[in-house]
């Protein structure tokens, strides 16, 4: 019986020190011991990562997870499962379930299911208002000091519409360091909307849904952040004039973060000319010069944190009229070679720079050293380490996802960069591609 781990011959990629060439990476009893030249096994079991990089665990601040409530689509199993083979080691996901997310007794269910699972720790994000309906503010107090611990508080898939309750969420959110996650639409302006207001809708004779949607949103909440004081990240932005109201909000000292999903910044609405309904996302694919804006804001620093915003779907949701359809698209199996494909062989990141977005900066967003939590490879570090191959070629084949649903933008997409191996608490769970537990 082998006693710990040992990861040899990689290149090791740890925060803030950078890369160690031809390094190896004990592990015993959860914990990096060593990491160094030449380390002997001592009974470790032996794991080669010659070519790859090791490095710590990601980090998906925006997931759907589905359960409870709608388990046909996914269900914290099979979203563990397909987080382990993506190279995660912790999930935060969102409250939009059914029952909600609203208090600590389904916030304890959730993450105890995910430590059933034992592939990833996932953390549950708690809905800002009862059943996310908008009206009356949920306990958050109670879920912040549940056993979950719960840091975010989101009514994602709906905006809070009314600027009084969202003020008096963020001034309760400060008061016990909780962060608020927006999702910024303005109902008004999308109700009935089917993908990006312009050439292609019209082509399409689909009805948009205009940038200025999602921007009337972030701006109200970026007042009501400086108003108030409280920490605010903003989730899936996609338009050119949101992340240029995050760019300004920044420069003006406002505790303001944001994330990408990888589909705004590999596709365009031109993408949805075929009808594909696995285009169909919320906020919709925008415009060649709105992709342009996110790669830039992804270059510059203004978005802060990669995160897939996977949304799961059954066949018979995603498989009708476009405008029946359900938005959005699994993610989790395909981010890390999107990262690499789209954002580092095209210089818009550096390799490092790429990792963070996936690992220290959603761990700094979401304050995960009060979880104890510490994503580095480095000695006395939780083993919670992702060894991928950033030059392998794949084609991504959605019958081969773990996830339950297969509602992918990029099937038979020619992709590079490939999840090897994934250690989480020490203990192998990903090997050569495959789940190992």
């Amino acid at each position: 019986m082998t006693d710990g781990v040992l990861i040899k011959g990689g290149t090791v990629l740890t925060f803030p020190q950078g890369f160690i060439n031809d390094a190896d990476v004990k592990i015993k009893g959860g914990i990096v011991r060593k990491v160094g030249c030449g380390l002997r096994p001592d009974g470790c079991d032996v794991v080669d990562a010659s070519g790859c990089v090791v490095a710590p665990g990601f980090i998906e601040m925006h997931a759907h997870l589905r359960e409870p409530g709608a388990e046909y689509k996914e269900d914290v199993g099979s979203g563990s499962r397909g987080a382990a083979r993506g190279g995660y080691s912790a999930v935060f996901c969102m409250p939009n379930t059914e029952p909600s997310i609203d208090n600590s007794s389904v916030a304890e269910y959730v993450f105890d299911r995910g430590e059933d699972e034992g592939l990833c720790m996932i953390l549950p994000h708690g809905a800002i208002t009862m059943g996310r309906k908008g009206q009356t503010l949920a306990p958050m107090g109670e879920m912040g000091a549940c056993r979950a611990r719960v840091k975010g508080f989101s009514d994602d898939g709906n905006p809070v519409v009314d600027s009084e309750i969202m003020r008096r969420a963020m001034e309760y959110a400060r008061t016990m360091g909780a962060l608020i996650i927006s999702h910024s639409e303005e109902k008004s302006l999308s109700v009935g909307g089917q993908m990006n207001e312009g050439r292609y809708a019209t082509l399409l004779g689909l009805r948009g849904i205009p940038p200025e949607s999602e921007q009337i949103g972030v701006f109200r909440d970026i007042c009501l952040a400086e108003m108030t004081g409280a920490r605010l990240h903003l989730a899936h932005l996609s338009t050119a004039g949101s992340v240029e109201l995050v760019r300004a909000a920044k420069r003006r000292g406002l505790p303001v973060t944001c994330e990408v999903a990888p589909h705004h910044f590999s596709l365009d609405d031109s993408s949805l000319m075929g009808y594909d309904t696995n285009m169909k996302m919320n906020p919709p694919l925008r415009s060649k010069e709105d992709v342009a804006a996110i790669l830039e804001a992804l270059s510059d620093g203004t978005i802060d944190v990669i995160a897939t915003d996977h949304a799961p779907h059954a066949p018979h949701e995603k498989e009708t009229e476009f405008d029946r359809a359900q938005f959005g698209c699994v993610g989790m199996e395909t981010c890390f070679a999107l990262v690499i494909t789209r954002l580092v062989d095209t210089g818009v990141l550096s390799l490092s720079d790429a990792i963070s977005k996936l690992t220290v900066a959603p761990a700094r967003v979401m304050s995960m050293e009060r979880l104890g939590y510490h994503p580095a490879v480095e000695e006395g570090a939780p083993a919670n380490i992702v060894v991928f191959d950033p030059d392998l070629k794949w084609t991504v084949d959605p019958a081969a996802f773990e996830s339950r649903s297969r509602n992918t933008p990029f099937a038979e997409w020619q992709v590079k960069g490939k999840v090897v191996h994934k250690v989480f608490r020490g203990k192998m769970v990903v090997r050569d591609g495959k789940l190992s537990c």
